[in-house]
């Protein structure tokens, strides 16, 4: 029992520092902040589709990366919300990986364009800015989320094995 305890806290510790550092990389590349992000790190949100130590891993990683990354407060705390339930949904729908992305996406789709629009201040109309996290969250989460999916279905077996589903 303890060992599977462990393993969880690990498990969910390495999903939240491998967060943080593709957060890193995307906002080296200036990819991380604005009305259209493209945040490589979401990608991960499909990961509690194999274990339910991701739930707590993406949204520690998440409110880490928006603590180190200088968001402002309303985008730290509605930011890892939108996350940590966009985790939920795609643990909700883990018997069917092929709509992993789906609830991150959503999530992330009515929860950040209102918050980016009142916190930063942008001159963008709500559908372009919506438009814009829709787009990020549909290449991160979709595009890379479906291709970590697929190599999660080959080799997530041996990844996450002690952490029981």
């Amino acid at each position: 029992m303890k060992n599977k305890k462990t393993m969880f806290v690990t498990h969910a510790a390495i999903i939240a520092a491998l967060y943080v550092v593709l957060t890193q990389v995307s906002g080296m590349l200036g990819l991380d902040k604005g009305a259209v992000q493209f945040r490589i790190s979401e990608m991960l949100t499909v990961l509690p589709a194999f274990t339910p130590a991701a739930v707590p891993g993406l949204f520690i990683g998440c409110l880490l990366s928006n603590l180190l990354g200088a968001c402002l407060p309303w985008d730290i705390a509605l930011g890892s919300l939108a996350t940590l339930i966009g985790a939920v949904g795609t643990y909700l729908l883990r018997k069917h990986k092929f709509l992993a992305p789906i609830p991150p996406i959503v999530s992330n789709a009515l929860i950040m364009p209102p918050v980016i629009m009142a916190v930063y201040g942008t001159e963008l109309p709500y559908i372009l800015v919506l438009l814009g996290v829709l787009a990020g969250e549909v290449v991160c989460c979709g595009v890379l989320g479906y291709m970590l999916i697929k190599v999660m279905k080959k080799y997530g077996r041996h990844i996450f094995r002690g952490v029981d589903k």
